[in-house]
């Protein structure tokens, strides 16, 4: 359900509109990919009963899949970020006093933002490349700069959320625009 759970902190956040946004954006991200994987599981099925009923296959299938399985991995991590689902090593951090805890978790999202902002330059410069160089796949004949979209598309969502953060931190606001974190089951 749109605007329940971990990421739903529109009414407690200093950037009510952006939170609601992304957490719109998320849930059709999340939407998109549960038909992509379904649409890729159906190729698989599609392309095993073509080649041993028919002794025909489907050449860009296992292309078409890869692609779809790039989709799910750079796009899903964005929402995984959203909702700060992500796997985390706190065990030793949970232990430390709260100002502590707060400059761990200040400088564990300033080196993420920087690493997703890193990311998101060079992998747009080689869409970019991609695109004008008109560059497909070979059997598919997929424009390349689509799947190497997702990587910068991922990237650069999983940069802003990190960086919204950031600011709720930096100004005051509770860590994650007042998104209390699960702790892990002891």
């Amino acid at each position: 359900m749109l605007g329940t759970g971990a990421a739903s902190c529109a009414s407690r956040s200093r950037f009510p509109v952006i939170s609601l946004i992304l957490d719109r954006v998320t849930w059709w991200i999340e939407r998109l990919l549960a038909y992509a994987f379904i649409a890729a599981v159906t190729l698989n099925f599609l392309n095993v009963i073509g080649r041993y009923g028919f002794g025909a296959t489907l050449l860009s299938a296992d292309e078409i899949q890869i692609f779809i399985m790039i989709f799910m991995a750079f796009l899903g991590a964005a929402v995984v970020a959203w909702r700060d689902q992500h796997l985390r090593m706190d065990v030793l951090v949970s232990m430390l006093s709260p100002p502590w805890r707060k400059l761990v978790r200040v400088a564990e999202l300033a080196t993420i933002a920087a690493l997703a902002c890193f990311v998101l330059w060079n992998s747009s410069y080689y869409v970019k490349q991609m695109f004008i160089f008109g560059r497909v796949s070979d059997m598919g004949g997929v424009p390349m700069w689509i799947p190497h979209g997702a990587v910068a598309l991922g990237f650069g969502l999983i940069a802003f959320i990190t960086l919204l953060r950031l600011c709720h931190i930096l100004t005051g606001y509770p860590a994650d625009g007042g998104v209390e974190r699960e702790s892990a089951a002891p």
